[in-house]
This record gives C-alpha cells, structure tokens and sequence, in this order.
C-alpha cells in the first residue's frame, strides 16, 4: 500500500489553476470536466487542525480530470515538473493503459505539464507520451527532455481568459487525429 505524505501536495498550486480554468470553462458552455478525487483511508487526524496527516491510497487512481468537451470524451493528468527533463516514472503504468484504452474508445488523453524552471505550460497528446513511454520499455530513456517536445503544443496563458486555457491545444490534437 502507498503512503500519503505532502510529496502528494507538489502540484496543488497548478491543480487549482486547473480547476479554476475548468469552472470558467464550464461557466462558458464549453465543458464539463471534473476533477477525480484520489481515494483514501485516513490513519491519523491531527485532532486540532482536523487535518490528515498519515493515510493509505484506497486504490490506484486513473487520471486526475475526467469529461467531456462538446460532446467528446476527455481524460488528462496534470503533472508537474521542475527541471527540462521530466521522468516517466512521474506517469504509472495504470495510467497509460487506461489512457490507451480511453483512447481506443474514440475519447482524447493528454497530459497539462507545467515546467516549473522555464514557467512554460505544455498540452502533450497521449500519442506523443505513448512514444517515450514505448522507448523507454524498449530499454532507451527512461525520461523526456523539453527540447524534444513540439513547441506547437506549447500553452499561452495570453488567451481567451482562462488560467490555462488547454481547449485551444486540444483543438490543434483533434485537428491531428
């Protein structure tokens, strides 16, 4: 079983940006997309704060959002990274498969990566995880590094009023497809 400790806090500051971009979003008409509360057992409660300070992960989780946006199916995770290489043992192999299998559902997966060091958003197309996940079991790289990332899919957070507004680069995937 996996331990809960503040490790798992890392990334709230850019969940919340998330969430607040997905309210907009919703305000909008443009989505619904909700976020996928990681269940737990609480071990210790600190009886003064009322806060959670020992527990176990009830199961493994999927993504963190989940929904649709106008009428097609979304799943993503938000990960954060704060050097130019980000380490795929950041992604679990549940996840992949259950990306995978999202996507073969005619459904779109993608990861919002947020590089810390450079304070750059990036949008990356399950697809083009797939790839590095595929060459790391081939027994290559176990990471990625940002220069090898199309700048494409990079987010501006100079648009559309949103905090991280994402439905412009999953607009570009789609137009991939």
């Amino acid at each position: 079983m996996a331990t809960w400790s503040s490790r798992g806090l890392r990334g709230s500051t850019l969940e919340e940006l998330i969430n607040r971009t997905n309210e907009r979003y919703q305000e909008e008409g443009l989505a619904l997309i909700q976020k996928i509360p990681t269940p737990i057992t609480p071990i210790n409660i600190d009886k003064e704060t009322r806060h959670i300070t020992l527990a176990y992960f009830d199961q493994k989780s999927t993504v963190d959002y989940i929904g649709a946006v106008q009428g097609i199916p979304v799943c993503f995770d938000a990960k954060e990274c704060a050097t130019s290489t980000f380490a795929l043992e950041n992604i679990h192999e549940h996840q992949v498969f259950f990306m995978d299998e999202f996507e073969k559902q005619d459904g779109i997966a993608f990861f919002l990566i947020y590089f810390s060091s450079i304070g750059e958003y990036y949008y990356l197309p399950f697809r083009k995880l797939k790839v590095f996940w595929d060459r790391a079991a081939a027994g290559g790289r176990k990471s990625f590094r940002h220069d090898e990332l199309d700048p494409e899919y990079t987010i501006s957070t100079d648009s559309d009023g949103a905090f991280i507004p994402y439905l412009n680069m999953l607009n570009k995937d789609l137009g991939e497809r």
